[in-house]
């Protein structure tokens, strides 16, 4: 199944993909919440009626063409961040490989979704690029042991963590949240894709475009801490919940690591591509 949050006359709604239509499912159903977090709650039963209600032929549709994406889950009340989460990443970056995961966090006013604007602060001119799979909960959990740990993903999306690299790296102390969390830094989506229908997380290919040009071109099989191990180590530390997003790191390629650097600009188009998931696509926009 592929959700997604998407605009409505009625506010964020939660839909669900059918062929090339998207399912308004809580104007088809009113049981169902207008949200995916909270549909994400409800578990198998409320996955399982979300299926059966967009089949129905008197289903409220919306053309999936013209639809108006937020993120998929656009209320989370986590983004969990991974940095330097992969071999080639780490070593482009100068960095020793991880023993232990390293991790920050955004705020949700950075969420945006396929199609809206990445807005450039004008406090920041090095704002660079990194595309990520995204892990994303489906069942709350804490202590949760590696075998089990792939019981409690709902699915995956396709993100972008934008980054401020003179926030990031040249603040005092290395301010990673603060360089990472500002409005619109959070890209995420079109949809989330279930994960029944990712066979295997940690090999799927994944690209960036900038312009239409290739700048990061991996795969997940790169990564150092695979999903059920992130997922282990995070619920040690906090209980995870149904909705959360867990951005797992950028393959190599990003701006700040070229000669000479290269940042995001006004007009830009990014697109993060990540095989079987889809095609992020955000405009960049001075603000």
């Amino acid at each position: 199944m592929r959700f997604a949050t998407i605009h409505t006359w009625a506010g964020p709604r939660a839909a669900l993909q059918l062929g090339d239509s998207f399912v308004d499912l809580h104007a088809s159903e009113p049981n169902l919440p207008a949200s995916v977090r909270q549909i994400l709650e409800g578990g198998p039963e409320y996955l399982q009626v979300a299926q059966e209600v967009a089949e129905r032929p008197d289903s409220m549709k919306y053309e999936a063409a013209k639809v108006k994406y937020y993120a998929p889950v656009h209320d989370p009340r986590k983004i969990v961040c991974i940095g330097l989460n992969y071999k080639d990443h780490a070593a482009e970056s100068g960095a020793p490989i991880p023993k232990e995961p390293i991790l920050f966090s955004k705020y949700p006013t950075a969420l945006v979704g396929h199609g809206e604007p990445i807005v450039l602060p004008p406090v920041s001119q090095e704002v660079d690029y990194e595309a990520e799979l995204v892990i994303i909960v489906g069942r709350r959990g804490r202590n949760i042991p590696a075998t089990q740990a792939m019981d409690f993903v709902a699915g995956y999306t396709v993100g972008h963590d934008v980054s401020a690299r003179d926030w990031q790296l040249k603040k005092d102390g290395k301010q990673w949240m603060v360089g990472k969390t500002f409005d619109t830094f959070a890209p995420a989506g079109p949809t989330l894709v279930t994960a029944d229908e990712v066979a295997n997380p940690h090999n799927l290919a994944i690209k960036l475009r900038l312009n239409g040009q290739t700048m990061q071109d991996s795969s997940t099989s790169q990564l150092i801490f695979g999903v059920p191990e992130l997922i282990a180590y995070l619920s040690q530390v906090f209980t995870i919940e149904p909705g959360d997003l867990i951005y797992t790191g950028t393959p190599p390629g990003v701006g700040f690591a070229k000669k000479p650097p290269l940042f995001l600009k006004a007009g830009d188009v990014v697109e993060v591509e990540i095989e079987g998931l889809g095609v992020l696509r955000n405009p960049v926009v001075a603000g």
